[in-house]
């Protein structure tokens, strides 16, 4: 049985981002940003990589004020 994950075009990627498209373009052709797979020509996101993105890229400003005062 497959267990189905939600892809998006790299249009509601960037959307789910918050981005223009042409960064998830730009970004693709520097070989950065979120996870991607290719299908011929065209680009899809799993929605739990690109969430998966933001998280790792998340800044927690408690978290680092936290820290220094040890």
């Amino acid at each position: 049985m497959y267990q189905t994950q939600i892809a998006l075009n790299d249009i509601e990627a960037s959307k789910f981002l918050g981005l223009c498209p042409q960064t998830l373009r730009n970004w693709r052709f520097l070989q950065r940003g979120p996870a991607y797979s290719k299908i011929g020509r065209r680009c899809i996101y799993i929605v739990q990589d690109l969430e998966d993105y933001r998280k790792k890229h998340r800044i927690d400003p408690e978290a680092k004020a936290n820290n220094e005062n040890c």
